[in-house]
């Protein structure tokens, strides 16, 4: 392994960005072929607005998500032409990031804790089906926190402090890897330790290396 690993017990990985790749601009691409044209001021990696931030922690329905594009862009978008542009930016699980998490399982817990929504969930659990077969990143975890069912997002403090209550973990025995710098330093003002894999890092390259003989 690549980095210091001592005093470890538990490990808590984002998804987008770390298990599953993604690509922000297909999605913003597609949004401003739609007539969205503002799409990357309002959703990013880095900020988004309130619509988003809602639609993430559960306060929007599917069909109030839907409508709320449909009145940035055209009343004339279908649901299929929304769903096919919002899941563009989801491309695939690498297998041997899902093969690291098998072998990590018989030394941490493992957890995942991910923004993400429902739209999204139907995705990549068939990207996951159609990578490995298993019908849900529940296998590879203890347990999973996704903010649009715990009605709680990263970098809120208050999702970091939950699944360490919940599961009384110690934060200094715990790890969080994730893309995104203001999800990183929300967890380290907690204690957590964490790594922040930065553009162009993976895990598979530059944290849990093979072991050589």
């Amino acid at each position: 392994m690549a980095n210091d690993f001592s005093g470890i017990r538990n490990i808590i990985f984002d998804l987008g960005g770390v298990l599953l790749n993604l690509d922000y601009s297909a999605t913003e691409r597609a949004f401003e072929e739609l007539g969205i044209r503002d799409f990357r001021q309002r959703f990013s990696q880095l900020s988004q607005d309130h619509f988003f931030d809602d639609w993430e922690t559960g306060k929007l329905s599917r069909d109030e998500f839907f409508q709320g594009l449909q009145h940035a862009g055209c009343d004339q978008l279908t649901e299929a032409q929304i769903t096919t542009a919002w899941n563009a930016m989801l491309l695939d699980f690498p297998l041997r990031r899902l093969q690291i998490l098998q072998q990590l399982r018989l030394r941490y817990e493992l957890f995942l804790l991910s923004n993400t929504n429902e739209i999204h969930e139907t995705a990549f659990n068939e990207l996951l089906r159609q990578t490995c077969g298993w019908n849900s990143l529940g296998h590879f975890f203890e347990k999973i926190y996704f903010s649009h069912r715990v009605g709680l997002r990263k970098p809120g403090k208050e999702i970091y402090e939950r699944i360490l209550s919940d599961n009384q973990l110690k934060a200094a025995e715990t790890l969080f890897i994730d893309d995104s710098p203001q999800n990183i330093e929300a967890a380290k003002s907690l204690g957590i330790r964490t790594i922040f894999l930065e553009k162009g890092m993976s895990i598979e390259k530059d944290v849990f290396l093979p072991t050589r003989p």
